[in-house]
């Protein structure tokens, strides 16, 4: 399964960032590939390409603030998480989003 998706904490340093580390090895550990993009203080950084966008099988939103950009993921099956939900049970939301992708 390809997931892409988005991290984005209130003070976008720390959780965004522990989110994004999370999701892709709980993803990459059950054979997903996963790309996460980070908004925050820093700016957009990792920013998804087009491509992975259209080749996304589910899109998570791992957000504690308004993210820019969400347009882009219409059309997609999407998930919306507080980041502290991704930091603390990652493999479970990993098991709910291929449960929601089984679900075609």
């Amino acid at each position: 399964m390809n997931i892409v998706g988005i991290a984005a904490c209130t003070a976008g340093v720390a959780h965004t960032y522990i989110a994004k580390e999370k999701l892709i090895k709980a993803g990459e550990s059950r054979g997903h590939n996963v790309f996460i993009e980070t908004q925050g203080l820093a700016g957009t950084q990792d920013e998804l390409s087009a491509e992975a966008i259209r080749n996304a099988d589910i899109v998570i939103i791992a957000a504690d603030i308004k993210i820019k950009g969400k347009d882009r993921f219409d059309g997609k099956k999407m998930i919306e998480v507080p980041t502290t939900l991704v930091v603390k049970s990652p493999n479970k939301l990993v098991e709910k989003l291929e449960e929601i992708y089984r679900q075609k």
